[in-house]
């Protein structure tokens, strides 16, 4: 992290000493880094208000704060090694991220190559075994620019034009005395670089700077590093994993999806994908009328004004399509042909292309194509009177949403333009929320459930400092997602200042099979679009009262959640969601029809079966169907046909089990094509 201040908490005039100094001899431990005070995490090398010794949070190498402080540190080494190997480099930023670190640079001669990474590593470790202290130093705003001038280190110039006057600005320091590479930091660093030994680049990637498309490319050189050689050895094993699992390489292998020019970014689904895409809504249907929700259709394509009354044209007006009819193009064409007609009398072919808010005098931004279902869900509470009686009222919407996102952060299903929502909204009123939240939790648990999600993490996300809202119905908004959890009996990790503007709510975040997090469910109290639509509902005493809003969702957008669950399985579905359940194989032609009336006897019985009838031999066949990760492959041959049986080999089993009647194995496959069902939410 870097380019940033001292914690303005830690400024106070008093005695300071370093979080060294404070430790005395228990700094000797080299297990302990660091130290976290009210939240904050600093190393050794900081100086804080003076406390006792035993009021420090210690942060140790193997844990969370004590693996970021060595991922960071390891971006400095790196970018000192670039610098060294490649002069006239410039750096930028090097943070620590969740699953390792980066930093970004640009380069003058040509990008990095990976014989470049492997000569860079090298470097690193030649650094490393320096054994060089990292020091801390405070330093002025003047003296922080005038050393990155005399570096030509323009980026570090900019950075520091950005935080604020007043602020004391830090370097960090390490090597030898005579050739210390230095850089903007606000830390936290490891001690020295002996803590650095287990690390590893491993890819390179263009990042603009900034995030924006109209600033300079960047090159981005990604690494990961861990407390132990073996941890690294482990994370290492799941990156070779998740290549293996990529659900873009899956898609294509298993004929899941595919995109193409004409439509950016927006997947095509082929037939095997489309079955898993309707099988993962139908499955949340079946759920959605167990729990109470009605399911409405909306219109794709609003004017503006609606997003205008919620609020969301401002801010979300880059990532919206803005759709224009012929008849205003062609109204658009006439009046510049008799405003501004060519020398030659005709139209310049491209007149009808302006995008101007009133190109000509017409308006061409009057419908957006809408990008989120929340403010049609208010449209549709506010069209007739409602009564309290109705309330809770629970509506789900699986149309589909459009949002124009930048070429350069769209990925695979995980990152699209056209998608859908498991999509949900909760009118209710205040003393029905904590009731709503805690059935919500219920039925986002059964959903993980049946896709073996063993490891979830809930986030609590509170109050901002500018919000809407009174801080009554705050409290009464925290306090009932609190409450919720508690009831649950679901540990919580709260994230002070981090809810919308809006309302607070309740992040779910999965652990994958490669031991990555993802942010799947949400649950958001909102008390802004019941203002903006002006919605009320009857209450018993006769007088109108606003609903309280409930923004939820459980798998989030398909398109995202498909890709995730592909990585998640590695393509091979459970019974219940395959697009095929089972393939029959034959050891030779001669068993075709018996082959065929297994097909057809399972298949009487709703479940999906094919049968590969090929001349090739038997070992192909059953090579084609394991790489389609279908869950089971019966064999049939003339022992079969015999006895009216099947020799089933289980995928997830991985081995040949019991022959037995086609009967039996109908009666087998049934009960495992069911969705996994969680009658209570703590067996989880």
């Amino acid at each position: 992290m870097t380019g940033s201040a001292e914690s303005p908490a830690f400024q106070e005039a008093g005695a300071r000493q370093t979080v060294r100094e404070l430790l005395g001899d228990r700094a000797k431990d080299r297990r302990i880094i660091g130290a976290r005070i009210d939240g904050v995490v600093f190393d050794m090398h900081t100086e804080v208000q003076d406390m006792p010794a035993d009021e420090l949070d210690l942060v140790r190498v193997d844990d969370a704060d004590g693996i970021a402080m060595i991922r960071h540190s390891s971006a400095h080494i790196m970018a000192d090694a670039v610098q060294q190997l490649f002069p006239g480099t410039k750096v930028t930023i090097g943070p620590s991220t969740a699953h390792g670190f980066y930093y970004d640079f640009d380069k003058r001669d040509g990008a990095f190559t990976d014989a470049d990474l492997e000569t860079i590593e090298k470097r690193m470790k030649d650094i490393i075994a320096g054994k060089h202290s990292f020091r801390r130093d405070i330093v002025t705003r003047e003296e922080a620019l005038a050393l990155f001038d005399t570096m030509g280190e323009s980026y570090k110039r900019e950075i520091i034009d950005g935080i604020p006057e007043g602020e004391a600005l830090s370097l960090y320091r390490h090597g030898a005395p005579d050739s210390e590479w230095v850089d903007l930091c606000a830390g936290p660093h490891v001690p020295n670089t002996q803590y650095l030994r287990a690390f590893k680049l491993v890819s390179v990637a263009g990042a603009y700077w900034r995030g924006d498309e109209t600033n300079p490319m960047l090159q981005r050189i990604y690494g990961t590093a861990f407390g132990s050689p073996g941890e690294l050895r482990e994370h290492l094993r799941l990156i070779e994993e998740a290549k293996k699992r990529d659900h873009r390489k899956l898609g294509k292998e298993l004929e899941l999806f595919m995109f193409h020019d004409y439509a950016p970014a927006m997947p095509f689904f082929l037939p095997r994908g489309a079955f898993v895409y309707t099988g993962l809504v139908n499955y949340m249907r079946s759920l959605y009328q167990r729990h109470g929700y009605d399911e409405v259709l909306t219109p794709q394509i609003f004017d503006k004004k609606l997003f205008e009354t919620s609020g969301h044209l401002p801010s979300y007006r880059e990532n919206m399509y803005l759709p224009v009819t012929a008849d205003q193009l062609d109204a658009q064409q006439a009046k510049q042909q008799a405003n501004s007609p060519s020398e030659d009398g005709d139209l310049d072919e491209h007149a009808g292309c302006a995008h101007h808010t009133h190109a000509g005098g017409l308006d061409l931004e009057r419908l957006v194509a809408k990008p989120m279902n929340c403010p049609s869900h208010c449209l549709i509470f506010k069209h007739r009177r409602r009564s309290y009686r109705e309330l809770p009222w629970r509506i789900a919407d699986f149309c589909r949403l459009h949002r124009y996102e930048r070429g350069g952060v769209v990925h695979g299903l995980a990152r699209v333009r056209s998608f859908v929502q498991d999509d949900a909204h909760i009118f209710c009123t205040p003393d029905q929320m904590q009731e709503e939240i805690s059935r919500f939790i219920t039925l986002l648990y059964e959903v993980y459930h049946a896709f073996a999600f063993a490891k979830i993490d809930v986030k609590l996300a509170t109050r901002p400092q500018k919000r809407i809202g009174t801080d009554a119905q705050w409290d009464k908004a925290e306090q009932a997602l609190e409450e919720a959890l508690k009831r649950a009996e679901l540990p919580y990790e709260i994230l002070p200042e981090e809810g919308a503007f809006y309302g607070p709510k309740l992040e779910f975040h999965i652990e994958d099979a490669l031991k990555r997090s993802w942010q799947l469910g949400t649950i958001q109290v909102d008390y802004a679009l019941p203002d903006r639509f002006d919605l009320n509902y009857i209450g018993s005493d006769g007088a109108g009262h606003r609903p309280v809003m409930l923004h939820r969702a459980i798998l989030g957008s398909i398109e995202r959640f498909m890709s995730v669950f592909i990585e998640h399985t590695g393509g091979a579905f459970p019974v219940w969601l395959a697009p095929e359940q089972a393939t029959v194989v034959t050891v030779s032609e001669k068993h075709a029809d018996y082959a065929q009336s297994v097909v057809d006897e399972l298949s009487s019985q709703g479940l999906r079966v094919k049968a590969n009838l090929a001349a090739d031999k038997l070992g192909a066949k059953i090579r084609i169907a394991r790489l389609a990760r279908v869950p089971y492959i019966l064999v049939v041959g003339d022992k079969e046909v015999e006895n009216g049986s099947v020799s089933p080999r289980s995928r997830d089993l991985n081995k040949n089990i019991e022959a037995m009647t086609v009967g039996a194995f109908a009666d087998k496959l049934v009960a495992e094509a069911k969705p996994p069902r969680l009658e209570n939410s703590r067996e989880l």
